[in-house]
């Protein structure tokens, strides 16, 4: 089994960073969906607009959990397999994030 120390301090403080932020786009696309139930008034956009950030807030929290398993993980290969995915969960969250800002700009517009 090929066991290596933890992360390094600057890629520990590097997923540190990435778990803080990774929770904080959780909370705040959970709370863009809990704002569109609140105003109550929903048309097809918005709800299209609700389902993709409660995918976001998924996305997110999935990469949120990963980099808390890595940042426990001592085999190398694993770590930076779970890293890998949890890099491409944060991008995918953030790409479908961006797309969703759009619906919403559209919505207003």
């Amino acid at each position: 089994m090929n066991r290596e120390p933890r992360p390094t301090p600057w890629q520990r403080e590097e997923l540190l960073q990435l778990l803080s932020l990774a929770s904080n786009l959780a909370g705040l696309s959970i709370t863009g969906v809990t704002l569109f139930y609140t105003v109550g008034r929903v048309s097809t956009v918005q709800s299209v607009a609700d389902d993709m950030l409660v995918v976001c807030a998924l996305l997110f929290l999935f990469c949120a959990y990963l980099i808390f398993v890595v940042l426990r993980q001592r085999e190398s290969a694993l770590r930076q397999r779970l890293e890998r995915i949890a890099d491409a969960l944060f991008l995918g969250g953030m790409t479908l994030m961006v797309a969703t800002g759009m619906v919403m700009a559209y919505t207003i517009w």
